[in-house]
């Protein structure tokens, strides 16, 4: 498998990542919430809004760490247990909570299809190890 030699892929995945989040900022302020577009499940529009500000916070990470990645690496560890936390909580509605609504299902797929790109994009890079993602950077070894 040929490895990447530098890390520019992952922020461009970043990057593109930011920019999906960035449309979940206008989804749901603009369409999510009691007498918007998507009433289901009933939200009220602060809630809507409150995530949106979340979303909003979080494209403004990946949308500028993408422009110095190797700096900010930690980041996209945050952001994938973020994504992940998100994907797990989800689903165990679904299966757990009678009637939950699958409206949001796509995003939990897609915010999880994000994590396995970066981790994979990571483990072939020849200049970013897995834990780098995590761990602050302590040097060669």
């Amino acid at each position: 498998m040929q490895r990447l030699k530098s890390t520019k892929a992952l922020a461009i995945v970043f990057f593109a990542s930011g920019i999906f989040d960035l449309g979940g900022v206008f989804y749901y302020s603009f369409l999510v919430g009691t007498g918007r577009s998507i009433e289901s499940p009933p939200t009220h529009s602060f809630y809507a809004i409150l995530i949106a500000s979340f979303l909003f916070c979080f494209a403004y990470l990946q949308l500028l760490s993408a422009f110095n990645i190797r700096r900010y690496l930690l980041i996209i560890g945050s952001v994938i247990i973020s994504r992940i936390f998100y994907a797990v909580l989800l689903f165990a509605c679904m299966f757990f909570v009678t009637d939950f609504p699958t409206t949001f299902l796509p995003t939990a797929i897609l915010d999880l299809a994000w994590t396995i790109i970066y981790i994979v994009l990571t483990l072939i890079s020849d200049q970013v190890r897995f834990r780098d993602l995590f761990l602050p950077y302590q040097g060669d070894s």
